[in-house]
């Protein structure tokens, strides 16, 4: 791919993907703390996402190796260049929302 948007959507692809990220723009989140608060979201498909974004250089998976096992997620460099995209792309679609008066 020559072009960076083009590229940059392709890594954003995927449903849950932003919806990770988004929760992790605010705060380092424990695995269970994202499943509650993401509403919709199975098992599988997080602990996928989670891995794919870790791949793709967007989070970092931190394990203390501990019993019982502790394991944190938060947002990479990379990552946290996102969210001012993030929180413009939520301003936007909430404007769009409004104004085409359709939910999703």
């Amino acid at each position: 791919m020559s072009c960076g948007l083009s590229y940059a959507v392709e890594l954003l692809n995927g449903r849950w993907k932003i919806n990770v990220l988004w929760n992790l723009a605010k705060e380092v989140h424990r695995y269970g703390q994202m499943k509650r608060n993401i509403p919709g979201i199975s098992e599988k498909m997080l602990t996928q996402r989670l891995r794919d974004l870790e791949k793709e250089g967007l989070i970092i998976r931190k394990d203390f190796k501990t019993i019982p096992p502790h394991v944190e997620y938060h947002l990479t460099d990379s990552g946290k260049e996102l969210i001012p995209i993030l929180e413009q792309m939520c301003r936007w679609g909430n404007r769009i929302r409004e104004e085409t008066n359709v939910s999703y």
